[in-house]
Formats: structure tokens, C-alpha cells, sequence
């Protein structure tokens, strides 16, 4: 007996420094931190690699700091697939629609110590603020924006408030990403009435471009019809400055020649004016006494000479 009691404590002694001695190293994976604490205070937080304890004072618990995710307004099953929640999805708007609205929250722990002891269920209290925030910020938008052209602003000020929030709660945790899944109207009727609005909004874009395409082919084509007519308007501008000038030119010439010889001037002035005027008249120049008149046409071949006439043909 005195034997078998004394194998008996040998054991139980060599178990116990085996424990002690493998109780006082531990490891800390890539993926975790470790926070030491030593009569409850916090002795320090490890990263990646092998450490020492001090065995049965010291106590060590591992964090895990990868990247987790979880759905807001639907649940994820074992086999991977989404459960809707209409208690956490359906939303109000601005203009008092109901929208249900699904996001994906990822997050990760960014302070192991604050985790740990800060708050007994940090991951509740990260849905609640989520939810609280989704909440606030889709209120701000209308129905429309909220399932089409606003789902990037929305999701940008949903993880600005979270990340307000989780600061001023110091939960340990810290938001890396959240998205909008999914957004439509909770009953069938409506969600094909915003359909049908959908393709009406995408006819008017594909208007809008048309129109566009149509006013780029256009523009062009009448810029260049009005260079054209500008440069027609400045050619005719010139043309009738040149003309105008050549018509002063002529003037002032005839006006030298009317000083010099006035008298001559004015019937050759008349005649040209007459024969302008009445081409085909027959022309029968006299001196007022004549009594038998000959036509001009008989002389036309023959070399005919005109005499003075007086001053009575003056205008």
C-alpha cells in the first residue's frame, strides 16, 4: 500500500508540473489577439506569436480580429440562404412609404480590451446601433432614391453614423464595410408598380440621350450653315461697299466733266437716261421748228450728223 501511494503522488506531482509548465506558454494565431489579465486588471495584449504566463494567477483570453458579416433585415441560414426579417427590413421614408431594405454589415474588432470587458454582448449592441442608424438615415430619403440613384449616399451615411456611435460607445468593434442587398416595396402590387416606374425612368433616360445624340448631330451642322450665311453677308457687305464706292468714283468724274461743259453734260446725261429708261422707243431729235420729222431707223446705215439743239431740252 505504502508503495502504491507513493507511485500514486509521483504521478499526480509529475501531472501537475507537466500541466504547470505547458500551462504557462500559449500561442496566439495570426487571426487573434490575446488580452492578459492577471486578479481581474489587464496586464497586457499580445499579438502572432508564443508568450509566457504566470500559471493559475495569470489568464489568458484570445479575440479574434478577422473580418466578420451579418445581415441586416434578412438572416443567413446553415445552408447559405437569406431569410427575409420584416421586423429589422421594413423601413419608413421621407414621403411615408414603407420599403424593405436589406443591408450587409461587416465589421471586426479593433480594440480586444474594450471588447472584452466594456459591454457583455458587444454584437448586440453593434446590431441595435446598425439598425438605429439605417433606420435614421433612410428616413431622410424618399422611396425613389432609397431602391434607385441614392443607395450610395445612403450607405455612405449609414456607416458614418455607426462609426460616430460605436466611438462614443467604445464597444471594442468598428464597422469596415456596409451595403445595401437589396431594396423594394414589402407587398407584390407595389413592388410592380415601381417596376413599371422603373421602366418609364428608363425610357426618359434613353429619351433624354436620343435628344442629346440629336442636338450634338445638329448644333454642328447648323453652326457651319451659319458661317456660311455670315460669310455669304460679308461677301455681299463688300461687294456693295465696292459698288458704292465705284458709283461715288463715277459721280465725282461726271461732276468734273459737268463743271468743265454743263450744258453738253446734261444732254448726254438725258439721252443715256431716256435710252435706259425707254429702250425701245424711236428717238426724233429736233429743234422745235421743224415741220416733217424723219424717223432715226432709215439713217441707221447712213453716217448722220446732229446739229446743236438749244437750250430747250434741258430737263
Amino acid at each position: 500500500m505504502k508503495q502504491k501511494l507513493g507511485l500514486l503522488t509521483t504521478i499526480i506531482i509529475v501531472g501537475i508540473v507537466i500541466g504547470v509548465i505547458f500551462g504557462s506558454f500559449y500561442t496566439v494565431s495570426e487571426q487573434q489577439n490575446a488580452v492578459v489579465t492577471q486578479f481581474g486588471k489587464v496586464v497586457r495584449t499580445d499579438t502572432a506569436g508564443m508568450y509566457f504566463k504566470v500559471p493559475f494567477i495569470q489568464r489568458v483570453n484570445k479575440v479574434d480580429i478577422t473580418t466578420h458579416g451579418t445581415g441586416i433585415g434578412y438572416t443567413i441560414s446553415a445552408d447559405g440562404q437569406n431569410i427575409p426579417d420584416d421586423n429589422d427590413g421594413i423601413m419608413i421614408t421621407s414621403d411615408f412609404n414603407l420599403l424593405n431594405i436589406d443591408f450587409y454589415l461587416e465589421y471586426r474588432v479593433s480594440d480586444p480590451v474594450a471588447y472584452l470587458f466594456n459591454s457583455k454582448e458587444p454584437e448586440l449592441i453593434l446590431r441595435n446601433i446598425a439598425l438605429a442608424s439605417i433606420r435614421s438615415v433612410v428616413s431622410n430619403y424618399t422611396v425613389d432614391d432609397a431602391m434607385t440613384t441614392g443607395k450610395g449616399q445612403i450607405q455612405a451615411d449609414v456607416k458614418d453614423e455607426m462609426i460616430e456611435e460605436l466611438t462614443e460607445q467604445n464597444i471594442g468593434l468598428s464597422v469596415v464595410n456596409i451595403s445595401i442587398q437589396d431594396s423594394e416595396p414589402p407587398t407584390q402590387e407595389i413592388i410592380q408598380a415601381f417596376k413599371a416606374v422603373e421602366t418609364a425612368k428608363q425610357g426618359a433616360d434613353t429619351a433624354r440621350n436620343n435628344a442629346l445624340q440629336y442636338q450634338n448631330q445638329q448644333i454642328p451642322a447648323a453652326e457651319a450653315s451659319a458661317d456660311r450665311i455670315v460669310q455669304t453677308a460679308e461677301a455681299n457687305k463688300a461687294a456693295r461697299i465696292a459698288e458704292a464706292e465705284g458709283q461715288v468714283a463715277r459721280f465725282n468724274e461726271m461732276y468734273d466733266e459737268y463743271e468743265l461743259y454743263p450744258l453738253i453734260t446734261k444732254k448726254r446725261l438725258f439721252l443715256e437716261t431716256m435710252e435706259t429708261i425707254l429702250p425701245g422707243a424711236k428717238v426724233i431729235i429736233t429743234d422745235g421748228e421743224t415741220q416733217n420729222m424723219l424717223p432715226l431707223e432709215s439713217f441707221v446705215s447712213e453716217e448722220i450728223t446732229i446739229p446743236d439743239i438749244e437750250s430747250t431740252t434741258e430737263e
